[in-house]
């Protein structure tokens, strides 16, 4: 088989490949496909987990692979790269966007910050997903899972889970 699929055109069925913890987030947007190349006629993609222990790794690359023979690649290969470790900066304006509209409130501050060298780092300012107020408060520092935090708006009184940088 030779390659007839660009980069482009791949990354385009991966965007519709829904993260399985956070199905309105595409793995694309989460940021966890760092790569697509062919060898020998066969599409690698390669991923980073959000985290080493995530327990969806299995369910992502299956994914991945059904999405792309699906669309029309019979041979796909899905190859984890653990380094360097995934950061919420990868994740796409659009995917904070999807995670905001859902109810879970997107990080926010960069995870990659030299500021935080120089002085202690503060406690992010959370908008509520529900409101928009900034005035909130944590609750838990673990949330539904370990990517997230659990928030209280003072405002609406709602609970809320925010995706921690990292």
């Amino acid at each position: 088989m030779t390659q007839t699929w660009s980069t482009e055109q791949v990354m385009q069925v991966l965007a519709t490949v829904p993260d399985p913890e956070i199905p309105v987030i595409s793995l694309l947007d989460l940021g966890i496909v760092r790569d697509v190349s062919w060898e020998q006629g066969v599409c690698v993609v390669t991923i980073t987990p959000t985290y080493s222990g995530c327990p969806a790794m299995y369910e992502m690359s299956h994914s991945i692979e059904q999405a792309l023979q699906q669309a029309g690649i019979e041979q796909v290969r899905v190859d984890t790269k653990l380094s360097p470790a995934w950061t919420t900066d990868w994740m796409s304006e659009q995917g904070k966007l999807a995670l905001r509209d859902y109810g879970i409130a997107p990080p926010a501050q960069s995870a990659v910050d030299i500021s935080g060298l120089l002085r202690q780092p503060e406690a992010p300012v959370v908008a509520c997903p529900q409101c928009g107020s900034t005035h909130t408060r944590v609750i838990s520092q673990f949330g539904s899972t370990p990517c997230k935090a659990l928030y209280r708006c003072i405002s609406c009184g709602e609970p809320f889970d925010y995706f921690k940088a990292h």
